[in-house]
């Protein structure tokens, strides 16, 4: 066993946990992780950024480590750049579910022509979660081309991972006032805000303040390496105890700078109690996703 299992079996020992549930991992086609993986790489130049991926390992060691570190719950975020990329990634992220059955299946989406029919596909096939990156797809949440998705996923209350906020780098089409005005017209619509919304913690926690079926991750929050980038705001910590039923375990798991466990920590340290790290590492997720019956 390695420190970062022990580390990890400890945390959850101590909590009581029957394991964790993680919303966000990224399990994708080997040949598009690569890619992520290069541009992981490449952030130096582009940001000033060193982000050196810890976990560059094949894939079947890459789930037998989540296994290790007792995650009974993981996801396949992934998500396409480009039109015409969309359904081969569900027909992919399909087939990895069947085969990983720890794996919450998940689909993702562009706005294109047909995406309402392979959507539809994806939920009548089991999909549990959804992924939209709006920095790496550079598109409006609010085309029209997604209004029936939107409508689709809010009345099979499907969760969606989001990444809407302007960190690591912003893009055309991130921030908060494309998710609101996504919400007005679609208010049961059951978004979780990817990486807690960095930088704009503030304006994401208002936005699930105001509507009940917004949740937010945890990803790279409150870390050693996110706090250097974009510090949360230390007036908001209350908040997060308010809103502790609907903030769920999110890791990046395997892009990350840092071992695992130090997601943990970095939760831990927040000084919210044990209560509210059992609800968030674990029983916030099992409801979701019903994996408790």
């Amino acid at each position: 066993m390695s420190a970062t299992t022990d580390a990890v079996r400890a945390f959850r020992e101590r909590l009581g946990l029957p394991g964790l549930v993680d919303v966000h991992t990224h399990f994708m086609p080997e040949r598009v992780l690569e890619k992520v993986w290069d541009y992981f790489d490449a952030v130096g130049p582009l940001t000033g950024i060193e982000w050196p991926i810890i976990y560059r390992h094949e894939e079947e060691q890459r789930v037998a480590l989540l296994r290790e570190f007792g995650v009974r719950a993981f996801t396949s975020m992934l998500y396409p750049h480009k039109p015409e990329m969309a359904a081969w990634l569900n027909a992919w992220s399909a087939d990895f579910a069947a085969r990983t059955p720890d794996c919450l299946h998940t689909a993702t989406f562009y706005p294109e022509d047909g995406v309402a029919a392979y959507v539809r596909q994806a939920v009548t096939t089991g999909a549990r979660i959804f992924k939209a990156h709006l920095q790496v797809g550079d598109y409006d949440p609010n085309d029209d081309l997604l209004d029936p998705v939107w409508g689709m996923l809010a009345e099979a209350g499907i969760p969606t991972v989001i990444h809407c906020g302007s960190g690591p780098a912003p893009g055309k089409y991130t921030g908060p006032a494309p998710i609101a005005r996504l919400l007005a017209r679609h208010p049961r619509l059951p978004l979780v805000i990817a990486h807690m919304g960095m930088p704009e913690y503030t304006d994401f926690l208002d936005l699930a303040d105001r509507h009940t079926a917004v949740r937010l991750d945890t990803t790279m929050a409150f870390t050693d390496f996110a706090e250097r980038l974009n510090g949360f705001p230390p007036g908001d910590l209350g908040r997060l105890a308010d809103l502790g039923d609907r903030i769920l375990l999110g890791t990046d798991f395997p892009n990350i700078p840092y071992p695992y466990e130090h997601q943990l920590v970095a939760l831990e340290r927040l000084g919210l109690g044990d209560g509210w790290l059992r609800a968030v590492c674990h029983d916030n997720g099992a409801r979701l996703f019903g994996l408790d019956g």
